[in-house]
């Protein structure tokens, strides 16, 4: 291990190790820093969830090499369906509706991670630093020092914070931010199902939290596949996770109905708790956040790792004109470039969590009259479906052009 590298990334899930790819693949001599070590990462009971990638975030990955070992694996979006509670009133988006391929794909994050740790293998500037914590940040004119939790002290132009919501980067920055519980959880699981899915996500507004189905490859036995994201109450999480598989297909079954036909569960179920979380900006001398760091959001819309990406994006365009990858005027244009986006995106998600989180008459009737009214016309369901693919707004190059 080096003990000097131009760019230090502080985490190394998804979005850490992404932007570690795409700084090594442009020449920076780049150490990510991670305190779980690859053979953790990558066990099959590590991680159940599931990422929707948006065609933005496609191009991002296509950029960093490592789309293309992943299209076998991914289902395609092609279809939207929103519905709100036992309303009849329903929303459909269609991507042939816009001439586009996909509003996205569904893909399993172990796959993910495994090509990104593929990838990083081949990259000859690039060094793993695993199973490390980091424990102290400091600046210099010129360096920041980083100290690991066996007291090696390594140094970097740049450190970019991607140590997620709880991050001690932020932390060591002195950023305050913006958080707020929802007392809620997400379980996730994979299901089996008699029909095709026909690459339709289904996402059902209930007041006790949104219910999302999401397109998921067929097995080898040509089984249909999906992926579920429900939304529970904090306290009601743990006995879904404990009832039995009986008790919680039926529960599935009844939140499903007929869409997908007999309904059973395929493998295993977590929990993830929700919350929101904005940092009030992203920088410091020398150092930076991106993604989590910097901003967590509800996952409502699946929008948590595109905004990720748009960050790292972002960030890898900045540093292409600089000598120095921590140049102050660099690092503003950067965030100039997405606090305003990002602090979009988590208004929305807690604005859409919240609305549909009311139960009462005159807020369900204003709903089903704002779906209806965006059904009836073409120019906002354009609008909608634009943003579903991560294809509006002021975005980096890397976003909008496929490599």
């Amino acid at each position: 291990m080096k003990q000097s590298y131009d760019i230090a990334v502080i985490g190394g899930g998804l979005a850490g190790m992404t932007q570690a790819l795409l700084l090594a693949q442009r020449g920076w001599a780049v150490a990510c820093i991670d305190r779980e070590r690859p053979e953790t990462q990558t066990h099959e009971n590590y991680d159940i969830r599931t990422t929707a990638i948006s065609w933005g975030s496609r191009n991002v990955l296509t950029h960093a090499g490592i789309w293309q070992n992943l299209t076998d694996k991914a289902e395609a979006i092609r279809h939207i369906l929103i519905k709100d509670e036992d309303s009849p009133i329903t929303l459909d988006f269609f991507a042939d509706d816009i001439d586009a391929e996909a509003f996205g794909w569904i893909v399993d994050n172990r796959d993910l991670r495994l090509a990104l740790i593929n990838a990083l293998a081949e990259e000859q500037a690039f060094t793993h630093i695993t199973g490390a914590d980091v424990t102290n940040i400091s600046n210099h004119d010129d360096r920041v020092s980083i100290t690991l939790h066996n007291d090696t002290v390594i140094t970097a132009s740049l450190a970019i914070g991607a140590d997620g919501r709880k991050s001690f980067t932020r932390e060591a920055m002195g950023i305050g931010s913006w958080e707020k519980d929802y007392h809620q959880s997400a379980i996730v699981c994979l299901i089996d199902h008699d029909k095709p899915h026909n690459g339709m996500a289904l996402e059902h507004f209930r007041h006790q939290g949104p219910f999302a189905v999401l397109p998921f490859t067929d097995t080898e036995s040509d089984r249909h596949r999906s992926a579920v994201v429900w939304t529970v109450a904090r306290d009601e999480a743990e006995q879904w996770l404990q009832c039995s598989d009986e008790s919680f297909t039926a529960a599935l079954q009844a939140r499903c109905g007929d869409l997908y036909g007999s309904v059973t569960l395929a493998g295993g179920r977590a929990a993830w708790p929700l919350s929101v979380n904005k940092a009030y900006h992203y920088i410091g001398e020398r150092t930076v956040l991106v993604a989590e760091a910097a901003h967590g959001m509800h996952p409502i819309a699946g929008q948590g790792l595109n905004m990720s990406l748009r960050d790292i994006a972002a960030l890898t365009e900045v540093l292409e004109t600089v000598k120095d990858p921590g140049d102050a005027e660099a690092l503003k244009r950067y965030q100039s470039m997405r606090i305003a986006d990002n602090l979009g995106m988590v208004i929305a998600t807690d604005w859409l969590n919240t609305l549909f989180g009311f139960d009462f008459a005159g807020i369900r009737a204003a709903r089903r009259f704002g779906l209806h009214a965006v059904a009836r016309l073409p120019f906002a369901k354009k609008f909608f479906m634009k943003q579903a693919m991560g294809a509006a707004g002021n975005l980096p190059r890397m976003i909008r052009e496929a490599a």
